[in-house]
């Protein structure tokens, strides 16, 4: 009797297991929201070791180091019951009841679904796991007292789930879910006030970000997506380049990490969504330089940028991005260009777009007023307007590198 007790026991254990085996499509999916949301943009510092977090994640506060999401059951999330991993995503609660900064972008993440939710665990859960201990956050003093955080979701936090408009389409409450929870776009795009915390009057209309300037999102004539197709935003997602503009900065790893590798109809569904939003603040009226500075800058202009940016600025779209009405470009703030002329760039490739273009850096060949030149030049020729750039503001930009 002993041993068929034990036997049934065994039988019992193993169909147990079984039922709690996610099935692959549930894991399949939460890998397609794990790459929607970007996860590994965040919580990989060694490639070698995907999701083993340990990356340092710079704030205006200090820095925080993105924690271990493997199924390890001592340094990751592999003894979490799956209420301890939602409460988390969407409450921004550890298991021991203390509370996670907003870098951890649980304001945006409270708008997801449970079921994509426990999607998402399952498949973190099939991941192999890695010993890599939580490091503690680097904070300024005050900031570093989580306690502080209840006060911070008193004021700021507001959770719930995404609420569909019966009178939009199913494209765009998906992009709109998409974008407002999973992608949590905001977190870049939609400027901050002195706590870290958006301004929501001003959502998706632009904010400076680690030294690059995240452009708006919203509907802006100049500096928006007023003149971009639905198209041109499905193309940018999935190759990092169109024909007005191309990826750089911490965008390019977004789209290498995550659109680029998103469903047609998801890229299509914020493409929707982003061109139905109207501008969420006015534009900066532009006085144009002075003749002198915007000579200056045409000198330096037709002696290093001629050969591959044309003398019109047409360059060669989707290898050498063209510079007549690029709303990037012309942002109030001009962190992005700046980082682009003292740095250089590459032109990100991905699976549709794998050619390359090259940009050289000048920050040793240009002097601060020579580049603040330069940048005048192109941000204000060509139809183009932006704000004066000065010498200071270069010579800034070359200390945050």
């Amino acid at each position: 009797m002993r041993t068929i007790l034990a036997g049934i026991a065994l039988c019992s254990a193993v169909a147990s297991a079984a039922i709690a085996e996610p099935a692959p499509e549930l894991i399949a999916y939460g890998k397609a929201l794990v790459e929607a949301g970007d996860c590994a943009g965040c919580h990989t510092a060694d490639p070698a070791k995907p999701f083993a977090g340990g990356k340092r994640i710079d704030t205006p506060f200090g820095a925080i180091y993105a924690p271990n999401l493997t199924p390890d059951r001592d340094t990751g999330i592999g003894a979490w019951a799956d209420a301890d991993f939602t409460r988390a995503l969407r409450y921004g609660i550890a298991p021991d009841g203390s509370n996670y900064y907003p870098a951890f972008p649980y304001p945006y993440f409270t708008k997801m679904t449970k079921d994509d939710t426990l999607a998402i665990r399952a498949y973190l859960g099939s991941l192999a796991p890695v010993v890599s201990r939580n490091k503690p956050p680097e904070l300024r003093w005050l900031f570093g007292y989580r306690g502080l955080m209840r006060i911070w979701n008193a004021l700021y936090f507001k959770p719930g789930l995404f609420e569909p408009d019966q009178s939009q389409s199913a494209a765009w409450n998906r992009g709109g879910y998409l974008v407002a929870g999973l992608g949590h776009c905001g977190a870049c795009h939609t400027p901050k006030n002195y706590f870290g915390a958006d301004k929501q009057a001003q959502a998706l209309s632009g904010n400076e970000v680690g030294g690059w300037y995240a452009p708006r999102l919203d509907g802006a004539t100049r500096t928006g997506l007023k003149s971009w197709s639905e198209a041109d935003i499905a193309e940018y997602l999935q190759s990092g380049r169109n024909a007005r503009s191309h990826a750089g900065g911490p965008m390019a790893e977004v789209i290498v990490g995550s659109t680029a590798k998103m469903s047609d109809a998801d890229v299509r569904s914020i493409a929707v969504y982003l061109k139905s939003l109207p501008p969420a603040r006015r534009e900066t009226i532009v006085t144009p330089p002075e003749e002198a500075e915007m000579t200056a800058g045409q000198a330096v202009y037709a002696k290093l940028c001629v050969a591959c940016h044309e003398t019109d600025g047409t360059g060669s779209p989707r290898i050498y991005p063209p510079l007549p009405g690029n709303a990037l470009l012309q942002s109030v703030n001009p962190s992005s260009t700046l980082r682009i002329i003292l740095d250089g760039a590459h032109t990100v490739t991905t699976p549709r777009a794998p050619n390359i273009g090259e940009m050289p850096a000048y920050a040793k060949q240009l002097s601060d007023a020579e580049i603040a030149a330069v940048t005048n030049y192109i941000r204000n020729s060509w139809g183009n307007a932006g704000p004066l750039v000065t010498p200071a503001q270069v010579a800034k930009a070359r200390k945050e590198k």
